[in-house]
């Protein structure tokens, strides 16, 4: 499934993602301040590889300089929204927005009611502003995940 580039915000624009894109994504993942502290474990040595984002739907977000500044990865298959990250120096500009609007867009494309999101818990609040509801909570499985995650709906025909 090819999206259009024209899904733009303030210079922004998204894109599928190609297999070069796979070291700047695993950058964003691994470099985000919101899994500092206790979270950090979590995305240590955590790697978004050519052969992920041929098998998801993936796409970036571009700025006007062509720099990857946010992504989200969106499984069709039961649907959820696997990842979700957007450049620290980026956040506050309606990168994320921006990315929810791009991710209902394709969903409704593919036929889809809505999107599961497993939500790391500081973004929580995020979710909700664009239309999420919570359904739920997925309990701690350590040693993989040591905390328990909200668990939430985007319905397709909400979002930003």
């Amino acid at each position: 499934m090819r999206s259009s580039m024209t899904d733009r915000r303030g210079g922004v624009r998204v894109r599928r993602a190609v297999a070069r894109d796979a070291k700047r994504l695993t950058r964003l993942v691994t470099t985000s301040g919101a899994y500092e502290g206790p979270y950090a474990p979590m995305v240590q040595g955590y790697k978004v590889g050519p052969d992920y984002i041929e098998a998801h739907e993936v796409h970036v977000a571009v700025d006007d300089e062509g720099r990857v500044i946010g992504f989200y990865a969106l499984v069709l298959s039961p649907p959820e929204l696997d990842l979700m990250f957007v450049a620290d120096e980026a956040q506050g500009r309606g990168i994320g927005r921006l990315l929810v609007g791009h991710l209902l867009g394709q969903a409704r494309r593919a036929g889809l009611t809505a999107v599961r999101v497993v939500a790391h818990p500081p973004a929580e609040g995020f979710y909700l502003s664009v239309g999420a509801e919570r359904t739920g909570t997925v309990e701690a499985r350590p040693p993989a995940v040591m905390w328990d995650r909200p668990e939430l709906l985007l319905t397709v025909d909400g979002g930003p």
